[in-house]
């Protein structure tokens, strides 16, 4: 795979420079456009609710869902997120692998005993790939990147300090979403003989659906979403990734020669064939070390800023909760900021878009809530977490040094931020060209799955199909890398946020099965905890 993929990136080279030097890219542009524009218009549609402020119909679509969510579990972002934290470190482990009332619902100590130590011999037959924290990662790396950095600048200079406010409060209710979402992904997921899993909404929808009697609709928005998914995963999830990738670098290093970014989509493809070849588990293992490590050198970075600023924390807290009820100087007034801040949280986490489902249901687990839970986690990392952390450093810095101007949009998201880092940490923008490497790189893995799933759904489960996709991926990495082709990727990412559709409605009908699901779990958990407290302290976890 490797050895052919060089061959033909290389027989491809002399095509692209000359893509480069010539118009051929905006031709191919212009004609993709002219065909494809109206579905981007058609996802994208703004409904004008008064001359000053539209509302993208998805948006409201995401934000009616992730609220009517919320409330259906009654506030399970803030009741189970201590819940959430337990599960990832391990808590639940045991129960998981082998049920509580396996190990707990026993009369003494005595019995518990004989019993861990039978379960001990047994062998392991939990489903599952990856482990609760893999697939949180996995996850994470598909959505934390370039919008936590760029989009966030580009929200502030619209909607200003205030857009913060709305950005947190649609990751916060988001939260609910990616539970619901991600219980079903494990729940309806299937598994070949090989242990390989298959899941995500395009399951849940053809499987849970069917089984409500509407076999035909699910089947129906099954394919539309796989359809969709493989679409932004070629888009996305990789060509706008490995650009926005290669210019940092060629910016970097101040690099003229147009072959530059040539070799480095090369370089790039290679080391992304390198990793998605083997699968969910070698992306898992990638991504777990990756997110952490640049999640932590980014807040680690943009709380130094805060503390060397610490003065100005008040001022940019008031700052927040001042414009997110006023708006003042904002086109479309507080209404205008909301839209802006909720635009960038909605879009950032991708909370009901259903594609986190994808990584999330390669979980080890016997219970599905068990992972919604995680997942829930996500939308708080993401958008409540690291793009809050962007936008007060923008908003701090921009007290003394007047970098942007509220209410006037900017283009060049990844430069504000770089300027806003670099007044309090010179030469930090090195450091943040490099993140953004990293960012886009471990995108582009984990969409990579996303889109292999859809595909194999539609086209069969087989090693040749696997690689058939995965090839046809890394040269898209090649050709992202090397020439911008914007209408491609506009139309990629209005296929990503068509994955809403079918996906929102799918979650309506079969929330009583993630409501039976959450109640399962939640009881496993208290026979546990229940059995700790009458004086089995002793029993040793799995």
């Amino acid at each position: 795979m490797k050895k052919y993929l060089l061959s033909i990136l290389t027989l491809l080279i002399p095509y692209l420079t000359f893509a480069q030097e010539s118009d051929l890219g905006e031709r191919i542009d212009e004609i993709f456009k002219k065909y494809t524009g109206w579905f981007v218009e058609l996802v994208f549609y703004e409904i004008p609710f008064s001359e000053s402020f539209h509302i993208p119909w998805v948006l409201i679509v995401l934000i009616g869902g992730a609220l009517f969510f919320t409330f259906y579990f009654k506030l399970i972002n803030i009741t189970h997120f201590g819940t959430a934290l337990k599960v990832v470190k391990g808590r639940y482990e045991d129960i998981e692998k082998h049920g509580a009332d396996e190990l707990y619902d026993v009369d003494d100590v005595e019995e518990q005993l004989d019993t861990l130590d039978k379960l001990l011999e047994e062998k392991d037959d939990v489903e599952g790939e990856v482990s609760h924290f893999q697939a949180l990662t996995a996850a994470l790396s598909a959505t934390v990147g370039l919008g936590n950095i760029a989009g966030v600048a580009v929200a502030l200079s619209i909607g200003g300090p205030g857009a913060t406010f709305w950005m947190i409060i649609a990751g916060f209710i988001g939260m609910a979403s990616k539970f619901t979402e991600c219980t079903l992904g494990v729940k309806f997921r299937d598994v070949g003989p090989d242990g390989t899993v298959y899941g995500g909404p395009m399951y849940y929808l053809k499987k849970g659906l069917g089984d409500k009697g509407l076999k035909g609709l699910g089947k129906i928005f099954a394919i539309i979403f796989a359809v969709f998914a493989v679409g932004g995963s070629f888009g996305g999830g990789n060509m706008f990734q490995a650009n926005q990738a290669a210019a940092q670098f060629v910016q970097l290093f101040s690099l003229q020669d147009t072959s530059a970014s040539i070799w480095f989509g090369i370089i790039m493809a290679i080391i992304v064939a390198i990793v998605i070849i083997g699968g969910i588990k070698r992306i898992a293992k990638v991504t777990e070390k990756i997110v952490p490590f640049m999640a932590a050198i980014y807040v680690l970075a943009a709380i130094v800023i805060l503390v060397i600023n610490y003065q100005h924390i008040g001022a940019a807290f008031k700052a927040i909760f001042e414009g997110a009820f006023s708006g003042y100087g904002i086109a479309g007034g507080v209404v205008g900021v909301m839209i802006q801040g909720i635009r960038r949280g909605a879009f950032s986490n991708e909370a009901g878009v259903g594609s986190a489902a994808i990584a999330h249901s390669a979980v080890r687990t016997k219970y599905p809530a068990s992972e919604g839970i995680v997942a829930l986690l996500e939308p708080f990392i993401d958008t409540v977490i690291i793009c809050t952390m962007t936008a007060l450093v923008i908003i701090i810095t921009n007290f003394d040094n007047n970098i942007v101007t509220y209410g006037q949009e900017i283009t060049e998201g990844v430069e504000l931020t770089a300027i806003a880092f670099d007044s309090a940490l010179p030469h930090f923008s090195a450091v943040l060209t490099f993140a953004v490497i990293l960012f886009a790189f471990s995108t582009m893995i984990s969409w990579s799955y996303y889109g292999m799933q859809g595909w194999v759904f539609l086209f069969g489960r087989s090693k040749r199909t696997e690689m058939v996709y995965k090839f046809i991926f890394c040269l898209f990495t090649f050709i992202g890398a090397s020439i911008s082709l914007g209408a491609i990727v506009d139309f990629s990412d209005a296929m990503v946020f068509g994955m809403v559709v079918p996906n929102i409605i799918g979650l309506l009908i079969l929330l009583p099965i993630v409501r039976k699901e959450l109640k399962r779990y939640i009881s496993a958990i208290r026979t546990k905890e229940d059995a700790l407290d009458e004086g089995l302290e002793d029993i040793q976890k799995l």
